[in-house]
């Protein structure tokens, strides 16, 4: 069996048909969901790309592989799920993004070098690259740069469009009516067709280079497609650009009781720059109709693998994963973007169809169990015919909910977010070990803890599923969060660095040195069998007391 796993970045858990959104169609979501399971409450380990996507590729808690943040480096020698597929003899693929940030410092420590095989996967999160890019490609400092080279920049200047950075020039940036450019990264041109032909656009081209992959590759492989969309830039192509308008656009999910006494970092966050744009009604009555437009070409493209796999009689032996990496405020609670631990920035989707006869009875069914993006790790072990190794993977496997059973499961998720970086740690004066938060949730409430010396935030998702009202403001929800913060304990006493031997392996090391015959600690030898001491009895062989 092979595994394609597909990621949408920023794709939001709701703006699917198949999730109840009244607008968008998405019939190949909903396709792919027929014929597997969707799950309805599934939560990333931090809700920023780099930290959730590290999170997703070592089956590891953020605060346990450490790359938190976009840029923070994943260290060497953290295994990935290229690791522990390999080991169980399928190949693991990138086919796009990973937000991936190798680990330089230590490269050099270990004198690995990047052109090498294993020194390639260190720097590529654990992947064999069959095409890498990241998107992105903005102009300026933090942007664009001629060693940074883009695949997909490369692929437009050979299709004749005429820049240094097509992607910026061209697909993310529409045309005004003066014929001057309209940039994407402005959002009062999101309702703009990008300046570029529809399949020369990003989402198609990722989708041919899929095709040929499947086309040209043995089996068995997990392969990760991985698309920039419908991450901003909110600008995409005709027809899309005006398939959905105003009316389309929902009220934006928030109430003025949450800016009443906020909590400190929420606060922080309803402040910054993408926030302010977001509370303009005239923004979200632009972005969001061009973020559907994208996630409509999203669900076109899938059709596209699809019709593929089945075209070439491989959809039955391929098990298809889709997901995020986080969501997308779009104006909700009165942001922009994510970070925070509403369910718009942490929720995501996930749909798994699992080609095998075991999943038959539970085709087309939806499963309300909470799940961690962490899970898939295992559950893609266990489908290449691996063993878990569960001291270092810490998710758990999904192949029970697939396959129609109820296990045991897990009574609570964990995100984190490290939020050091950003200009909000800076106005709340923190240091950077201080910028952290933590959510736990038991699918009713929701704790957020905030290092630092704030106070949390608990929401109860029973009677206020929109999040709006802070119950940590008033005391009489203390007993709620006591118990949430005896998860949070609970799963930060977790063993998360013993990673290089398994529970098996230590307790074969059990009483190992009794059997060799070193027997320390003994009174007069009479505690063992007078077999085991044999060889410390007896006559000396020289006798160093003599002169």
């Amino acid at each position: 069996m092979n595994i394609l796993f597909i990621m949408y970045d920023q794709l939001r858990f709701d703006y699917l048909s198949c999730a109840g959104h009244p607008h968008l169609h998405t019939p190949n979501f909903d396709r792919v969901a027929a014929m597997g399971v969707r799950f309805t409450n599934a939560y990333v380990q931090s809700p920023v790309c780099g930290g959730s996507r590290m999170c997703y590729y070592t089956g590891r808690y953020a605060s346990s592989h450490g790359a938190h943040w976009n840029g923070f480096p994943l260290r060497v020698g953290e295994q990935t799920m290229g690791d522990h597929l390999r080991k169980a003899g399928m190949d693991c693929w990138l086919i796009g993004k990973t937000h991936m940030k190798a680990d330089a410092e230590g490269m050099a420590r270990l004198g690995l070098s990047a052109d090498s095989e294993i020194g390639a996967r260190q720097a590529e999160c654990g992947f064999d690259t069959w095409i890498r890019d990241d998107g992105l490609w903005g102009h300026g400092p933090d942007g664009f740069y001629d060693e940074k080279r883009s695949p997909y920049n490369e692929y437009l200047k050979g299709k004749g469009y005429p820049s240094e950075n097509p992607w910026a020039d061209f697909a993310n940036a529409g045309v005004d009516e003066d014929g001057d450019m309209a940039s994407g990264w402005i959002f009062k041109n999101a309702d703009k067709a990008a300046n570029v032909r529809e399949e020369d656009s990003e989402t198609p081209w990722l989708t041919s280079k899929t095709i040929e992959f499947i086309d040209e590759k043995d089996g068995p492989w997990m392969a990760h497609v991985s698309y920039i969309k419908p991450h901003w830039p909110y600008i995409v192509p005709a027809p899309y650009h005006n398939m959905f308008g105003a009316n389309h656009v929902p009220a934006a999910t928030r109430h003025e009781v949450e800016q009443d006494d906020p909590h400190p970092v929420y606060g922080a966050y309803m402040q910054n720059k993408i926030a302010a744009a977001f509370q303009r009604e005239e923004v979200r009555q632009k972005v969001i109709p061009a973020y559907m437009g994208l996630i409509k070409q999203c669900d076109d493209q899938l059709g596209r693998l699809l019709d593929h796999l089945e075209e070439t009689d491989k959809l039955k032996d391929t098990m298809i994963v889709l997901t995020s990496d986080h969501g997308d405020y779009l104006g909700d609670h009165w942001l922009g973007e994510k970070d925070l631990f509403h369910e718009q920035s942490v929720k995501v989707p996930m749909i798994i169809y699992d080609p095998r006869a075991e999943a038959d009875s539970a085709r087309g069914t939806t499963c309300d169990a909470l799940v961690e993006s962490i899970d898939l790790a295992p559950t893609f072990v266990e489908a290449a015919g691996g063993k878990i190794a569960d001291h270092i993977l810490e998710g758990r496997s999904l192949s029970p909910w697939l396959h129609g059973e109820t296990p045991e499961w897990r009574e609570f998720a964990i995100s984190e977010f490290d939020y050091s970086v950003t200009p909000q740690a800076v106005k709340l004066g923190l240091e950077p070990r201080d910028a952290r938060l933590f959510m736990v949730f038991d699918g009713r409430y929701k704790l957020m803890h905030a290092e630092g010396g704030f106070r949390p935030m608990l929401f109860d998702l029973e009677t206020d599923p929109e999040e709006f009202h802070d119950l940590a403001k008033a005391d009489a929800h203390q007993g709620e969060i006591e118990r949430l913060y005896g998860y949070l304990f609970k799963w930060a006493r977790r063993m998360s660095q013993r990673v290089t031997k398994s529970e098996d392996d230590i307790k074969a090391m059990r009483g190992k040195s009794i059997r060799k015959g070193i027997l320390p600690f003994l009174a007069d030898g009479s505690e063992v069998p007078a077999e085991l001491t044999a060889l410390y009895r007896g006559k000396a062989k020289i006798d160093f007391t003599k002169k």
